[in-house]
């Protein structure tokens, strides 16, 4: 078989890191306890193996790129780069750094191979931990959105948003999902809307997820948009009829799923005797070319709504089209995911992801507008959530 280039430099890079790991191990332990030594290096063996696995397994694959089981794997050996291959560059770096400043006296700075120790065991344990323990740590978060001149007949409207399922990671982990539905429908909800990118790369990362997400309900319906994934947009080697095969198979999935698709169009709800709009855009491209739906065409006949509600997967499309250019009193966006990582508290929130969207996460007001910002529920490119938990979230409506 013959290895393309890229990967043929990922195994080089691997196999140098596992020699230059082993001598390390071998030169700060050996002498010193045979006891950590064997025990360091039987740890170093078992995350060895759990890698090579995967990226054989990868390798090997023959199927269609899309397939559940393939980007799982290529979700766990992505972690595992970044849980064992990174630390261990890490400890090499500052071994050999000792070794080149005792190079006249000989022997190594025990300082300096203890320090990179210390540090890639503290990035193992935290990657580990978000991993196994954080990407499930699903969070509900209840915000109340008072809305000046909201028909007392709907105040009290309940929302369940969710965003971002990236369904591929919950390969294996259907129990999982299940659960999450028994959760959002124990909320007993008047709408779901979901803002989009229910997978990462192709249609069959959605499996039969269909007939799980199907089993949430709502007392007036669910709506759903396209996100930036859900468009083909990241299929490696994709024509455009290839993407349009992908657009055409997540409408009937996402429908058969128990939604009600919104391209660039909207429904009219009356509840109470209110009419209320769900309107929704699509969302293609990658950043930083993303391309916003039409919401012009969107919102065509909508002047006597008496509330507009906006799917719009990107939220960055809300400074861009809606804010001072339309009445659209509600606008839901997800596609951040609070970039996976941060810091999240009642008093400091930080995330790399505001550095690329000005509304990342939480509720944002402008004027008489609002924007809710959902962290999403699953992961992209990396299998872990590092304090930056998947959320639920549930917006109750209220006149101001």
């Amino acid at each position: 078989m013959i290895i393309i280039l890229p990967e043929m430099v990922i195994i080089i890079i691997l196999i140098l890191v596992e020699v230059l790991t082993f001598l390390v191990i071998k030169e700060h332990y050996y002498r010193r306890s045979r006891t950590k030594f064997f025990i360091s290096l039987g740890a170093n063996i078992i995350l060895s193996i759990l890698l090579w696995f995967f990226l054989i397994k990868i390798t090997l694959f023959k199927g269609y790129y899309d397939e559940p089981e393939n980007i799982a794997a290529h979700l766990n050996l992505t972690g595992l780069m970044c849980a064992v291959v990174f630390p261990r560059i890490i400890l090499c770096f500052l071994h050999f750094s000792g070794r080149l400043i005792r190079l006249k006296k000989g022997g190594y700075s025990a300082g300096f191979t203890k320090t990179g120790i210390f540090i890639s065991s503290g990035i193992f344990i935290i990657i580990a931990l978000s991993t196994f323990i954080g990407r499930y740590n699903f969070k509900t978060v209840k915000e109340t959105v008072k809305i000046k001149g909201l028909d007392p007949r709907i105040s009290g409207l309940k929302i369940v948003q969710l965003s971002d399922l990236h369904l591929s990671g919950f390969y294996n982990h259907n129990v999982m999902l299940e659960h999450l539905i028994t959760k959002v429908n124990s909320y007993n909800p008047d709408l779901i809307v979901n803002t989009g990118d229910f997978i990462s790369y192709g249609w069959r990362e959605f499996g039969r997820f269909d007939t799980i997400l199907a089993k949430e309900k709502s007392r007036y319906g669910n709506f759903a948009v396209l996100g930036n994934h859900d468009m083909g947009t990241y299929f490696p080697n994709s024509t455009v009829s290839d993407k349009e095969a992908i657009i055409l198979k997540m409408n009937d999935l996402i429908t058969a799923s128990g939604y009600r698709m919104l391209n660039d169009d909207h429904s009219i709800l009356n509840i109470n005797g209110v009419n209320i709009a769900l309107i929704g855009v699509t969302t293609s491209g990658r950043h930083p070319g993303i391309i916003h739906g039409n919401l012009a065409r969107a919102i065509v006949g909508l002047d006597s709504v008496s509330l507009k509600i906006l799917l719009a997967h990107d939220p960055n499309q809300w400074n861009k089209d809606v804010t001072g250019k339309t009445d659209i009193n509600l606008t839901l966006s997800g596609h951040t995911h609070g970039m996976q990582m941060g810091i999240l508290t009642k008093r400091f929130r930080w995330s790399p992801s505001q550095y690329l969207y000005p509304q990342w996460n939480g509720l944002y007001k402008n004027g008489k507008q609002f924007l809710y910002v959902n962290r999403g529920l699953g992961v992209l490119s990396i299998p872990f959530r590092i304090w930056m938990p998947p959320e639920i979230t549930i917006l109750t409506l209220e006149t101001e």
